[in-house]
């Protein structure tokens, strides 16, 4: 009983001494407005303190980076319409599954690498962690990732450079956001692109990575840990089927495009919709709409 009261004290001391630091970065970072306002949450500020160990100039410094980078990418404005293209053979897709904690599932297939402009595959997938995290569940701050490696080879294969540059962008501007990557079946010749891109993860990231060999027993429960099997896709060794249907995909897309917009108050879609190259429907001219109260 007494042990049982003592954690608990422990456990509530340790999230107040949590909250002083969120605290202490907010007077930190000085006085926000518009976006930025919008994007440092309570929550927001945590996931950067967890990412430099609760070092609050260290999280300041991370953080400020990232506002610099989010007001000159522009994340949030970018539109399915503008990077359909990538996604036509479904090489990067949200999954309509979520994993046994309710995370939302991001899916990409290396192997399905149709393009070869490196700032469209960046912005492409950009444009789906910020969907993934537009779609996370309440109370949910975190994706997982499944890697599939079927068909993938040194002729499909990204640059170094752009790996690099991907990865950059989701440990230093997306941190705590990465559940788990889970690297289903990799080919042999992979090992020697890992062998480089391991150096480019920080070790909060490097601990997320998990190699999946479906010969073996142990990675067999470790979907299985992560996974419902009835709707895990059997690509991951799953009962299910993993159909990428780009129209259909895109339509739920240029929906979200709307949800997007209001939440960062930025253009809502008119009813008098036209047809983007994508095929999906996307709006000739946008609408105003109110910034929404933070």
């Amino acid at each position: 009983m007494f042990r049982r009261k003592n954690s608990q004290s422990q456990q509530e001391n340790g999230i107040a001494e949590q909250e002083v630091k969120v605290s202490e970065l907010r007077a930190a970072l000085g006085p926000l407005s518009g976006r930025s306002l919008k994007y440092c949450t309570d929550a927001c500020l945590r996931r950067y303190l967890i990412a430099r160990n609760w070092n609050v100039d260290k999280a300041k410094k991370m953080l400020e980076e990232t506002l610099k980078w989010r007001a000159t990418f522009k994340p949030e404005e970018i539109s399915w319409d503008e990077v359909a293209h990538e996604g036509e053979t479904g090489k990067v897709s949200r999954a309509d599954f979520h994993d046994r904690s309710g995370r939302t599932v991001l899916i990409l297939r290396p192997g399905k690498q149709n393009t070869t402009c490196a700032e469209d595959n960046i912005r492409h997938l950009v444009y789906l962690i910020e969907n993934s995290i537009l779609n996370l569940a309440d109370g949910q701050e975190q994706m997982s990732w499944l890697i599939d490696f079927t068909g993938w080879g040194l002729s499909v294969n990204v640059p170094i450079k752009t790996a690099r540059d991907c990865i950059n962008i989701l440990q230093n501007h997306y941190p705590e956001r990465l559940a788990v990557a889970l690297l289903y079946n990799p080919p042999r010749i992979f090992e020697a692109f890992w062998k480089i891109v391991k150096y480019f993860l920080d070790p909060l990231t490097f601990q997320k990575v998990k190699f999946v060999y479906p010969k073996k027993e142990e990675s067999v429960e470790l979907m299985k840990s992560f996974f419902d099997v009835d709707n895990l896709p059997n690509e991951f060794g799953g009962k299910g089927s993993l159909n990428y249907d780009h129209e259909e995909f895109s339509r739920l897309m240029v929906q979200d495009d709307v949800k997007t917009a209001k939440f960062w108050g930025l253009y809502e879609k008119p009813s008098h919709i036209a047809t983007g190259h994508s095929g999906a429907q996307v709006a000739p001219e946008p609408t105003p709409l109110a910034l929404p109260a933070s």
